[in-house]
């Protein structure tokens, strides 16, 4: 199993210099798999509520990509609501390119209404970001199809793109890795059609969502195993590592119902300690 972590807050004790540096290093000298940042712009109710402070996706992502050489990075996971389509995979593509072909696009619906009321930002019905989110997928896809992007102007339901040039071209060929949030049967649906990884919450039913993602695989004529099977869920590890043996029986479970990277939160204040105990006692348990 990979392991992952996931920037889940940002009341720091240091300087956020400092400290995302110091997540960066510990992330490449640790050998995780990924490191990501939730996309909001309000902090949620499970990490202190709109008071307490967040720092904005993209520009933490690209600062984790100039001081890192080996970990992939990932909004974990972008909200569809927030940025059209075309500016979101051009954002992508700047990031892949200037992080060496690092990039993951993580992708979901959304589920801020609060935030997204408060800072101006529309928030449709989830049935309308569903339709949103497939064609997001599209779009993106186009622009990363071949040397700038497809000939073929976009015209959907809720976005028309007269020409998906993208230049400089993304360094991951065919186009950045695609990995879709959530466990629900229309999310899977479109990981099956259109991602090249899912991202489940931990729970009992990781396996009989894993058999729904089969099932969608199979009548999408999709591969299976070509999915990346990824979950996420909160890691805190004590200063002497007592409670890794727990964690480690938690992750071997995961990886014994099919998944096979596993997203830790890492929060209070002092995350960059929890990235490196986790990189100590957990990483080479599970690899």
């Amino acid at each position: 199993m990979k392991i992952g972590v996931v920037i889940g807050d940002f009341r720091w004790a240091g300087s956020p210099v400092e400290t995302l540096t110091r997540i960066a290093h510990a992330g490449d000298d640790f050998d995780f798999s990924l490191i990501g940042v939730g996309d909001h712009l309000w902090q949620g109710p499970h990490a202190g509520g709109p008071e307490a402070p967040q720092l904005e996706c993209f520009t933490v992502l690209s600062f984790l990509a100039a001081h890192t050489r080996r970990c992939r990075i990932a909004p974990v996971v972008a909200g569809v609501h927030f940025r059209p389509p075309g500016l979101l995979a051009k954002t992508v593509t700047t990031l892949d390119v200037l992080s060496g072909g690092r990039a993951v696009l993580g992708l979901g619906v959304g589920w801020d209404e609060a935030e997204a009321a408060g800072l101006g930002i529309p928030f449709p019905s989830l049935a309308r970001r569903f339709e949103m989110l497939e064609e997001t997928l599209q779009i993106c896809r186009g622009m990363w199809e071949g040397e700038q992007g497809s000939e073929q102007p976009f015209s959907g339901r809720h976005y028309a793109l007269e020409r998906l040039l993208n230049l400089p071209q993304s360094h991951s060929r065919p186009r950045p890795p695609i990995m879709i949030g959530g466990g629900g049967d229309r999310t899977l649906r479109l990981v099956a059609r259109y991602a090249d990884a899912c991202n489940l919450y931990a729970g009992s039913d990781v396996r009989d969502r894993l058999d729904v993602l089969r099932g969608h695989c199979a009548a999408e004529g999709r591969d299976y195993d070509e999915i990346e099977k990824t979950c996420i869920l909160p890691f805190d590890v004590a200063d002497a590592g007592q409670n890794a043996g727990a964690l480690v029986e938690e992750l071997r479970k995961l990886e014994a119902a099919g998944i096979q990277t596993a997203v830790g939160i890492v929060s209070g204040p002092d995350p960059a300690r929890q990235v490196e105990l986790i990189g100590k006692h957990v990483v080479p348990a599970v690899a």
